[in-house]
């Protein structure tokens, strides 16, 4: 791309500092005039927050200045609230009116609202403070990655409290068989009490002191759906093979919000897993197309499943790249020192961005 000066160069936006976010933000900063979206001044490590809500760590999140600073990122620390994609504007809750060149719509996914009485991942601190009170009975809604983790953490750190896990399903229903009798095992050993194939609506439902919903995401896509971004019958927004929004082709969309596939995964699952390189090839794409290339292809293949059981104990699920199970796992202690290194190794690659952005491509499964 030809050199220009800060004043002329292209101007980007990114919405959300999650994963995907911050990934596009700190890759496009070299070619880019780039302002990053959030009303936050801190990064969280939402895949940390079970570690927070059994009260194992006290913060799991950093302040975004240490991401942005280095890479010459404006932190525009307010609330979007529209997008004119006719005039390539966005609009944010401090009143001001923000154009682009392109924009980056990366605003996750949240927990299923489930009434006032359940507490979600996102109340984490929360229900630490509760759980502080104890004892009782703490019910953890939802069989699958999230709801595992979550139950075997609270299990481990709260002794004094009746833990137990629900599913509509079976409990960890993408593991191989093998890999799911392990976790079903120390779940049980921690003393959790599994109940499957109950729907569980609403929360009041379950007879506990308090319920931990972990049954499903929902995009937060509301504002692209506004904007006359068409979504699909999940309410993830259509993306084509690039990440880009077919009605809008400024707009790219990555991490939990798109609805993105890939020939050798077919559709994505909402993950961190999947948000990192996500975020890395919508930047990708756009430095393509300032330099006059195309944007590329989106090739993305899954590897494993980690999952901890508590600090001591872990699962490593190896997987197809369509996500599906192989008959080759990990367990124990080991297991939990590779969720470990894979959980740090995250922003480890956020931190080497902010300063060498050019090696986010060298990171495995990046793009």
């Amino acid at each position: 791309m030809t050199t220009h000066s800060s004043s002329d160069r292209p101007r980007v936006l990114v919405l959300g500092a999650g994963y995907a976010g911050l990934t596009a933000a700190l890759r496009l900063a070299p070619h880019a005039r780039v302002g990053l979206i959030d009303p936050s001044h801190r990064f969280t490590e939402r895949v940390r927050l079970h570690e927070l809500a059994a009260g194992v760590r006290h913060d799991v999140s950093h302040p975004l200045s240490g991401f942005l600073r280095p890479a010459g990122i404006e932190h525009v620390a307010a609330r979007a609230t529209a997008i004119d994609p006719a005039v390539r504007t966005v609009a944010t809750d401090d009143g001001r009116r923000l154009p682009y060149d392109r924009l980056v719509y990366a605003l996750g996914s949240r927990t299923a609202p489930a009434g006032e009485r359940a507490h979600t991942a996102e109340t984490a601190a929360d229900l630490s403070k509760r759980l502080q009170d104890g004892p009782g009975s703490v019910a953890v809604v939802g069989g699958g990655l999230t709801g595992i983790e979550l139950a075997a953490e609270l299990a481990e750190a709260r002794p004094e409290w009746r833990v137990s896990l629900h599913s509509e399903g079976r409990v960890g229903s993408g593991f191989a068989p093998r890999a799911r009798d392990h976790a079903l095992c120390v779940l049980r050993a921690r003393g959790v009490r599994i109940e499957e194939g109950r729907r569980i609506a609403e929360p009041e439902a379950v007879d506990a002191d308090e319920v931990v919903w972990a049954a499903s995401m929902v995009p937060n896509t509301e504002l692209a759906a506004a904007a006359g971004l068409p979504r699909d019958s999940s309410g993830r927004v259509r993306v084509d093979g690039t990440l880009r929004s077919p009605a809008y082709p400024e707009v790219y969309v990555a991490g939990d919000a798109a609805a993105a596939s890939s020939a050798r995964a077919g559709v994505l699952r909402m993950a961190c897993a999947t948000a990192l390189p996500m975020g890395s090839h919508a930047a990708a794409s756009i430095i393509s197309e300032f330099r006059g290339r195309g944007p590329r292809t989106f090739d993305y293949g899954f590897l494993t499943q980690c999952v901890s059981l508590g600090r001591h104990d872990g699962l490593i699920q190896f997987v197809r790249a369509d996500d599906s199970p192989r008959d080759r796992f990990l367990t124990g202690r080991p297991a939990a020192w590779v969720k470990e290194q894979v959980v740090r190794s995250t922003v480890g690659v956020l931190r080497t961005a902010a300063r060498r952005p050019w090696a986010i491509p060298l990171v495995p499964g990046m793009s």
